[in-house]
């Protein structure tokens, strides 16, 4: 069974909508750990539109599983992350226009800028994930630089249309993640997964954790963290009896 992480940044743009207190995205990660969430995922973007500085900070002393900071690849966010330590770092794209991340790192094109700072983190004992499309180019880049982890961007499967076109981008998945494991790296996956879609992702042997967060948010809204966290994690045992 693949691992679930649970991200709570939508909990923050509900409250970041009238910048008031509620609701708190550390009271929703204890209620998404007690519903079986495996890890618990923030982006510190770098305007904060959603996740502040603070809840870093209150997530890094309240989270009991596995705390897994999204970020950009840059100095700024290198110097939080060595101040913090969560216990992983997700390097990942990120423009101020885009309502949420468009598409994977392009590790290939920023090779050099990366070594250096997945080195830094490596070295005080933060595992390093980089946020990359189902490209194998992508994939044989980010084992080159020494990355503990890719976490495969599933946003184009998510958003195809079921048929050949869904089944398409699914089949890049899946060379994606098998040549991904063949080179030794772990392997996540995430961006667009919902309690519709997520099924034939989670089934592949291959990928060890799952990140999903706006479905789950969402759904939390309607019935609660807690169950919408139980429900998810009910899917991704069924997805591999």
């Amino acid at each position: 069974m693949a691992r679930l992480g649970v991200n709570v940044d939508h909990v923050a743009t509900i409250r970041e909508a009238r910048k008031g207190l509620q609701p708190d995205p550390a009271a929703a990660a204890v209620l998404a750990e007690l519903g079986g969430a495996d890890g618990i995922t923030i982006h510190l973007r770098e305007d904060r539109r959603h996740i502040q500085d603070r809840d870093l900070q209150v997530l890094r002393k309240t989270v009991k599983t596995k705390l897994n900071l999204e970020a950009a690849p840059t100095n700024e966010m290198v110097r939080i992350a060595l101040d913090v330590k969560p216990d992983q770092v997700t390097f990942v794209p990120e423009r101020r226009q885009e309502i949420t991340t468009e598409g994977g790192l392009d590790v290939v094109a920023n090779r050099e800028s990366l070594a250096g700072k997945i080195k830094i983190l490596r070295e005080a004992e933060i595992e390093v994930s980089l946020f990359i499309d189902p490209d194998l180019d992508q994939v044989k880049a980010s084992h080159k630089l020494g990355a503990d982890a890719i976490e495969i961007h599933t946003g184009a499967y998510a958003e195809a249309r079921p048929g050949k076109a869904r089944v398409a981008q699914f089949e890049k998945i899946v060379n994606a993640v098998k040549t991904a494991s063949r080179l030794g790296l772990t392997v996540h996956a995430g961006h667009g997964l919902d309690y519709w879609n997520v099924e034939p992702v989670a089934a592949l042997e291959e990928i060890a954790e799952l990140n999903i967060g706006h479905s789950i948010v969402s759904r939390a809204v309607l019935v609660g963290m807690e169950r919408a966290v139980a429900e998810m994690k009910r899917l991704l045992v069924d997805a591999r009896p």
